[in-house]
Formats: structure tokens, C-alpha cells, sequence
């Protein structure tokens, strides 16, 4: 290849844009063969991972490539309790790059589903022909509308086993769709495959013929990818490190900004209803003029006033300070919460006293009978509470997958996290999602 093609070839890459996304679905729901097959047929497995796998398919007297082979290294830590984790795989094609997550199918795992959800674009959930929408299929979808996933695919796998039977699938279809419609998902899309023969995963398959939908991969390379809309939101930036030079007569505030922009001359709103002006943002590569959500900077501003870290600098539209608020929490911990338990409360940049104020409802994944005001709640439960803070807190409502309003209860001897929040979100009785 000549330098001028190689240089437009790594532009190419390098333009590229990038969709994470997280793989979901119950046991032997075949979600390690799907990986596999996704991994194998955009051609992202090195030769000798593929030699291994053939070599250790013969010996199992495998018929063709068993490709859960090259996921199932994890897993078999996972079953043996080593590790319980989410894995991160990283794929290519000529359109994009995807950084997949993939789950533990367990009940138990929950809470590591909710890890890999939480920063995906798009949700790959699995069900298998003969069953259909089970109990984890709700609970994934559930977790996945309430960190704000529009884009569900479900993959109807194993549609061999039910020899590609277009009325199986269209009553999955039909259970899956609306179940995502009454969650809020808007975007949900329900496809035929067999990840163990390939049909539907990235190649089209030729045994059914009354499916002219998309593959799987089709779908990933063409959805939109979004930031989460965290730019589009009012300006937050947390405070994290406060900077003094005495020599110098510097000082900064260092941070992320978590949403919105900020501009060289902007009025920003502090605590206790104070107002500035913002002198100077600097960066790692030198003075900016404006500053994005998910840059790290350090802001300099008009006057000297008195901050410290967990304050927060904003826009206009600053938070309301409260002492108290609604939220739903996942629990992460084997201990159970319960009304009245003390926490910390660690939201942004800033950790504070609290405890939890009440427990309004314990959700039933299949949204017949919730547990209203239960005694307590506890590892992989979702519940709706109210949480008591010692001092005011700028909180708002969840949005832009955790850009703002997410948030941890954090346990006050160990520091152990005992939940992860959402800041006025509920899945059902009207709150918003």
C-alpha cells in the first residue's frame, strides 16, 4: 500500500464512528455463541484464537465451530465464582466500531447488567424461540428503560430449533414489543436468528424467506449514535480539585463538565444564589475558549469566592438545592436497606450525611404486583424511595444516561457501595423515565 493510501485508509478508522452496546438475555439463552458468531463473522477473531477454538471444537466432537469458545473462558470463571464482572469486547466493521459489554445472564448478576447498560447505546437482548419473553427478558428491559436505553434489539434466538416458524416469532414479537412500548422504550426492534448457524446475525439468512428485516449488525451500523444528549443539557460542572498557586496568585477549579458548554465570558451561578464570570479555562493542551460536557478543565473565574469540592458551578438553569428527594436505586449490596438506615450520599463531586427517608415501593419485574412500602430492599431489587440529605443538594432529575441525577448510596464504615440512583425516576405510576 502507498503512503497516500495508507494515509487516507487510517483517516478512514480513524473518522469511524463508535456505538457501545451490551448484551443481555437470560441462561443458555445462547448469548456466548452470539458474541462469538457477531465476533467471528465481522472477521475481529486473530488466527490463532480461531485455530484454538477449532482444535478444542474437534476434540468436543463438535459438528463445525463451537464459537461460544470464545466467550466462554469468563463465563466458566464466572460459574466458578473467580470472577462475576462484566467483559468488554471490541469489534470493527468497514462502517463502525463497537465496544460491546457482555453481561451475566444470572438473576444474581443484576447489578452487573445495570453496570454495562448504564453506559451503552443500544441494548441486545436474547430470548430463545421456545420459550420466549421470560422473567430476565423483563427485568433487562426493565434496567434498560430506566437508564434511558431507546434502542432495544431483541434477538428471538435458536429460531432453528422451532424450524424458523414465523408465527413463533411473530408472538414473541408481538409480547416483546409492547412490553417495550408500556416501559417507554421507543425505539425497540425484534429480529429471527440462530446465532449457532449464523442466520440473521450479520448475514442474511436464506431459510426464511418471510423475514426482510434487517440483520442484527445491520441495525447497529445504521442506528444513531448519541451522546446521551448531555450537551444539550444546561451547564454542570462539579468541582473537583480546587487549584491555589500563592506565587502566582492563580486560582482554579478543576473538573469535568458533566453537561452543557461553557464560553470565556459566560455568567455561571454558585451556591447560595452567587453569581461570576468565568476569566479563563484552561486545559492539559493549553487555554480554551469554550469548554463541552466531558471535557477536564480548570476554570478561572472573576472573583475570589470561596469554593470547595463537591460544589457546583451552573448555568442559569441551576438545580434547586433540597434536603430531600425522590429517586429509584438499584441495589449493588447483600445488605438489606431499610427506612431510617444511614448512608452517604455520593452525587457528583460531592459526598453528604443522609439516610433513606422511605421505601415507596418495591417494583415487581412483571408489573402485576408491586410491594408497596416494603420493610426493606436489597441486592439486584429495584425500588422507589425518598432520600434525606444532611446539607442542601443541587439534585435534578436523571438524564442523559447519568450525565445528571445519578447517584450512590455508599455505606458509612465500610465504604462499601450499597446502591446506585436515579434522581426522580420511576418506571411506572406516571414518573417519568
Amino acid at each position: 500500500m502507498t503512503a497516500p493510501s495508507l494515509e487516507k485508509a487510517s483517516r478512514k478508522i480513524a473518522e469511524r464512528e463508535t456505538l457501545r452496546l451490551c448484551t443481555a438475555g437470560s441462561v443458555d439463552d445462547g448469548k456466548s455463541t452470539f458474541v462469538g458468531r457477531l465476533l467471528h463473522d465481522t472477521k475481529s477473531v486473530l488466527a490463532d484464537q480461531l485455530a484454538s477454538v477449532e482444535r478444542t471444537s474437534a476434540d468436543r466432537g463438535f459438528n463445525g465451530l463451537d464459537l461460544s469458545l470464545l466467550v466462554d473462558g469468563l463465563r466458566a470463571e464466572r460459574e466458578q465464582g473467580i470472577t462475576i464482572d462484566v467483559a468488554y469486547r471490541y469489534f470493527a466493521t468497514d462502517k463502525r466500531t463497537f465496544i460491546l459489554a457482555d453481561t451475566p445472564g444470572h438473576v444474581q448478576y443484576t447489578r452487573n447488567t445495570v453496570t454495562g447498560v448504564s453506559t451503552s447505546q443500544v441494548v441486545v437482548l436474547l430470548v430463545d424461540a421456545r420459550y420466549g419473553v421470560v422473567e430476565q427478558t423483563r427485568r433487562h428491559l426493565s434496567v434498560a428503560a430506566l437508564l434511558g436505553v431507546k434502542t432495544v434489539v431483541l434477538g428471538v434466538n435458536k429460531i432453528d430449533l422451532v424450524d424458523f416458524d414465523e408465527t413463533v416469532f411473530r408472538s414473541i414479537e408481538k409480547e416483546f414489543t409492547a412490553l417495550a412500548a408500556a416501559l417507554g422504550v421507543t425505539d425497540a426492534r425484534v429480529v429471527p436468528i440462530s446465532a449457532l448457524l449464523g442466520d440473521n446475525v450479520v448475514e442474511r439468512s436464506t431459510n426464511m424467506d418471510w423475514y426482510t428485516g434487517p440483520t442484527v449488525l445491520d441495525i447497529l451500523e445504521t442506528v444513531e449514535v448519541t451522546r446521551g444528549r448531555a450537551h444539550e443539557l444546561g451547564f454542570r460542572f462539579p468541582i473537583q480539585y480546587v487549584i491555589r498557586e500563592h506565587s502566582t496568585d492563580y486560582r482554579g477549579y478543576a473538573g469535568t463538565v458533566s453537561a452543557g458548554s461553557v464560553t470565556v465570558g459566560d455568567t455561571v451561578h454558585l451556591p447560595e444564589g452567587r453569581t461570576t464570570e468565568i476569566t479563563g479555562i484552561d486545559s492539559a493542551d493549553g487555554p480554551l475558549r469554550s469548554a463541552h460536557a466531558g471535557d477536564a478543565v480548570v476554570l478561572r473565574l472573576a472573583q475570589e469566592i470561596d469554593l470547595i469540592r463537591g460544589d457546583l458551578i451552573a448555568g442559569e438553569d441551576r438545580p434547586e438545592e433540597v434536603r430531600s428527594f425522590k429517586a429509584t436505586v438499584v441495589g449493588l449490596s447483600d445488605r438489606s436497606l431499610k427506612p431510617g438506615a444511614p448512608v452517604k450520599v455520593r452525587y457528583g463531586t460531592r459526598l453528604e450525611r443522609g439516610r433513606i427517608g422511605a421505601i415507596d415501593r418495591l417494583l415487581d419485574i412483571d408489573g402485576i404486583n408491586d410491594d408497596e412500602a416494603p420493610a426493606s430492599f436489597g441486592l439486584n431489587d429495584i425500588a422507589h424511595v425518598r432520600i434525606d440529605v444532611a446539607s442542601e443538594l443541587p439534585v435534578e432529575d436523571y438524564a442523559a444516561r447519568g450525565a445528571v441525577g445519578s447517584f450512590l448510596l455508599i455505606d458509612q464504615s465500610s465504604g462499601d457501595t450499597l446502591a446506585a440512583g436515579l434522581a426522580g425516576h420511576r418506571l411506572r405510576n406516571n414518573w417519568v423515565i
